[in-house]
């Protein structure tokens, strides 16, 4: 069943194209990955599709009441002030639905009104509709009650997911999904949609993410559309498999096309019509000869000033907040050519403690010292920070008209645009208007200008293109000074990084260096965790054994006040749980709505006083 078909879409910006004549459907149940190079339009598609945006010309046709779920690189939260307020805001049924009800304890209906609303509730299933929820919340680590004022970028996209995935949309249209995410989460996302039925619609960065969710890929390349039915190493094989074969073609154009320029000089002035229709062949002949695949890549290269023997050194530095410990003396030396990498979910300070080495933070205990001979960049979360009214190359010769490069070169601030792929044309570009892929590829040519020898990189892989990954990841490989990076991106740590800084993970508040990649580390902890379950199952058949052997004089004791505690709870319990019978029957019999509401919320009560009950019981009996 097609859910959306787009027809010759095409969108431009003054003389920029993005795209032209895009034509593609999805189907239901396909998982669709799409890539495109940085500045091609790939959110402008997704908010032509959303009709948050109009075409120059084409047709999108989604089918009939088709529910879409959009996540967009930066979801809007101004509205809202609590997180429960931004859940509730949605038309999906069930929502509007479970808002009814919590306005109808506020302010009472007339019977016959509340007998259609719980019929309602009832068709709709908005009990699993609520508990889907607090599930879903419960996994993001999102709290009800929060202010989405006091949300990190990396909760603010949780709560996005989870509005998404609570509603159960037919088709899931996600732009840049694992920004500012961490690991565990990207890991929880991927796993969610790769059991899902759901249909997707995925533009991401993140190459194990399209390997393990994407069953299809589509990409525009040099302004025309391929679709590939198979994952991202599927894609990745054809795309050079129909590159050899272009290549192959426009070789055997070009020997047809000297064959027939020969002739074509050899030829008189007055043709026959035989002749005319050769020379048309020809020129169809010499077009194709001509064709190129613009297979440009960012170039990355600087003139590295020389290191010293000293060149970061941290001495028991420590850092909490509202009494959360994020680390706690922490002491490390850096050696020449340290490549690391830092993990951890959000909230554990990854960020936080990069701000301590910039001094943009200070620590609470501890200092940190750098090298005389050092000269850091730091890539920061937030980006570049320049007035967005001046120009790209403006921005550049701010920083210096020439760059030095190795053996006395030098390349001139244009030659470096153009060779982190900002054509001519787009030199004199505002920077307000470049992509967000862009403005990060800006971000790395002002940082780099400055010839440093020790790299501090704060999620650098968010909005580049899959191109520009590469090529970064190649130059950071090669890199023969110092790497510190925090990423969610794994394939990006796995090139990149030797050993871990891992953030709280291992032992809450603490940070502790692992000596491997990120896919290395996984299977650490993996084989750790299956340790760990054996040797607990081992633990719990002994002290069963034990049990059995042991007199009960020899078990742990409870001490007089514990004794009372238990008492008197096996005293009220009989009496909660005749009361809860009596609190149901008279529910089931009451018709007056405000009786029924006051009766419910004793109900509620007496429910959650039994639960407690229950579970004190239960950690009380085992020692009496």
């Amino acid at each position: 069943m097609n859910f959306l078909s787009v027809e010759k879409l095409s969108k431009s910006f003054g003389e920029r194209v993005l795209f032209k004549d895009l034509t593609f459907g999805i189907e239901q149940g396909q998982k669709v990955g799409f890539i495109a190079p940085n500045g091609s339009g790939k959110s402008t598609l997704l908010n032509i599709i959303m009709g948050k945006t109009l075409p120059d010309s084409g047709i999108v046709a989604i089918k009939k009441n088709l529910k879409i779920g959009y996540l967009e690189q930066n979801p809007d939260f101004q509205s809202h002030n609590k997180l429960s307020d931004y859940l509730y805001d949605s038309e999906y049924e069930p929502c509007k639905i479970w808002k009814t009800y919590l306005q109808s304890l506020e302010n009472p209906l007339e019977p016959k009104d509340y007998q259609i609303l719980m019929d309602k509730m009832e068709q709709y299933q908005v009990w699993t509709y609520e508990n889907r929820m607090k599930e879903i919340l419960n996994r993001l680590s999102l709290d009800w009650e929060m202010y989405i004022n006091n949300l990190s970028g990396g909760q603010k996209k949780k709560l996005a997911l989870a509005k998404l995935l609570v509603n159960q949309p037919d088709l899931l249209i996600l732009d840049e999904p694992t920004n500012h995410l961490d690991l565990e989460m990207i890991e929880w996302l991927e796993s969610y949609l790769q059991k899902s039925s759901i249909t997707l619609f995925l533009v991401t960065h993140d190459r194990y993410f399209l390997e393990n969710v994407c069953s299809e890929i589509l990409e525009i390349f040099q302004g025309k559309l391929y679709f590939y039915q198979g994952n991202y190493q599927y894609y990745l094989e054809q795309k050079s498999h129909r590159h050899e074969l272009f290549l192959k073609e426009i070789e055997k154009a070009q020997n047809a096309y000297r064959k027939e320029l020969e002739w074509i000089r050899r030829q008189p002035k007055a043709r026959t019509t035989k002749s005319k229709a050769r020379i048309d062949a020809f020129y169809e002949i010499a077009q194709k000869a001509h064709q190129k695949i613009e297979n440009k890549k960012v170039e990355i290269e600087i003139n590295m000033e020389r290191m010293g023997s000293k060149i970061l050194e941290i001495h028991n530095i420590s850092k909490s907040y509202q009494n959360k410990t994020l680390f706690s003396k922490f002491t490390y030396k850096f050696k020449q050519g340290e490549k690391v990498g830092i993990i951890g979910k959000n909230g554990s300070g990854k960020s936080t403690f990069l701000k301590i080495l910039m001094s943009e933070i200070e620590p609470d205990t501890g200092k940190v010292v750098w090298g005389e001979t050092i000269k850091y960049a730091y890539y920061s979360q937030d980006g570049l920070q320049v007035d967005e009214k001046k120009r790209v190359i403006e921005v550049v010769k701010d920083i210096a008209e020439y760059i030095p490069l190795k053996k006395g070169r030098k390349l001139s601030a244009s030659q470096l645009l153009e060779k982190f792929l900002f054509r001519h044309e787009q030199h004199y570009t505002l920077v307000s208007q470049l992509s967000g892929g862009e403005k990060r590829r800006l971000y790395l040519v002002t940082l780099l200008m400055k010839n440093p020898n020790f790299l501090i990189l704060d999620e650098p892989t968010n909005d580049l293109d899959i191109d520009t990954l590469t090529a970064l990841e190649d130059f950071l490989e090669d890199f023969p000074g110092c790497i510190l990076v925090v990423s969610h991106d794994r394939y990006f740590m796995d090139r990149v990084v030797e050993h871990l800084f891992v953030l709280g993970e291992l032992v809450h508040g603490e940070i502790k260096d692992f000596p491997g990649n990120y896919t290395e580390f996984l299977a650490w902890k993996e084989i750790n965790l299956n340790q760990s379950s054996i040797k607990n199952q081992e633990n719990v058949s002994l002290s069963k054994t034990s049990e059995n052997s042991e007199v009960k004089n020899n078990t742990k004791k409870l001490s007089y006040k514990e004794q009372r505690e238990l008492q008197q709870i096996e005293k009220e319990l009989p009496d909660l749980e005749t009361k809860k019978k009596e609190l149901e029957l008279a529910m089931n019999q009451i018709l007056n709505y405000i009786e029924l509401q006051k009766i419910s919320k004793e109900y509620e009560i007496v429910n959650e006083k039994i639960e407690e009950y229950m579970m004190r019981w239960l950690e009380l009996s085992d020692y009496s």
